[in-house]
């Protein structure tokens, strides 16, 4: 059957334990502060006025993928990337986001839901540059939400397991999967573009 109301989802679904509402936090405690450190790699999800939602991924060495400024504000740089800035033009239409933090080998997760804004000021960017090399601006996030999500989803898909990991040519490289998609798109051109800005212009 289809599930259009609450009620109906609720006769699929139990009730949650009473610890799931319990554990979210308003703000970052010691534990979740300890896990962004750790964090290498988040996923960003936002959504435009009409409320079509986008994931995005994030990536840096631990201690510099965020800030975190006191127990109500995350910092989150936004290094050089696409120049598409999905993400960015949601902010302007509906400045709310939702982050999930990842640290490789542990099965938990780290949810937190916020207010995002824009910013461009220097003693905001100073404590996430590397290499003497600055965000081009960073998200100033308002903590609503903060919680550790259980294991279950990375147990299922034995994400750090080392017999799990895929063999890099079972799947087609980027360039290959754009020239099928793009016409007149060369792969070898476009590997070779991003293998260099890889090299050259993570920041």
């Amino acid at each position: 059957m289809a599930i259009d109301t609450l009620a109906e989802l609720r006769q699929v679904y139990r009730p949650p334990a009473a610890r799931a509402s319990l554990k979210v936090l308003d703000h970052l405690d010691v534990h979740c502060r300890k896990f962004i450190a750790l964090s290498p790699f988040y996923v960003i999800s936002s959504a435009r006025a009409d409320g079509r939602a986008d994931a995005s991924p994030r990536g840096d060495p631990p201690r510099f993928l965020a800030h975190v400024l006191d127990d109500k504000t995350l910092l989150l740089p936004d290094r050089p990337g696409n120049r598409q800035v999905d993400t960015l033009m949601n902010l302007i239409e509906r400045p709310y986001v939702g982050l999930v933090f990842f640290v490789p080998g542990l099965t938990e997760t780290l949810r937190v839901n916020g207010r995002a804004e824009m910013s461009t000021e220097a003693e905001l960017l100073l404590p996430l540059a590397i290499k003497g090399k600055l965000p081009i601006c960073v998200l100033k996030v308002t903590v609503e939400e903060a919680f550790l999500h259980c294991a279950k989803a990375l147990v299922r898909a034995r994400l750090w397991e080392p017999d799990a990991q895929v063999e890099r040519s079972c799947f087609p490289t980027y360039g290959r999967v754009l020239a099928d998609q793009i016409a007149g798109a060369d792969a070898g051109e476009i590997d070779a573009g991003e293998e260099e800005s890889a090299r050259t212009e993570l920041y």
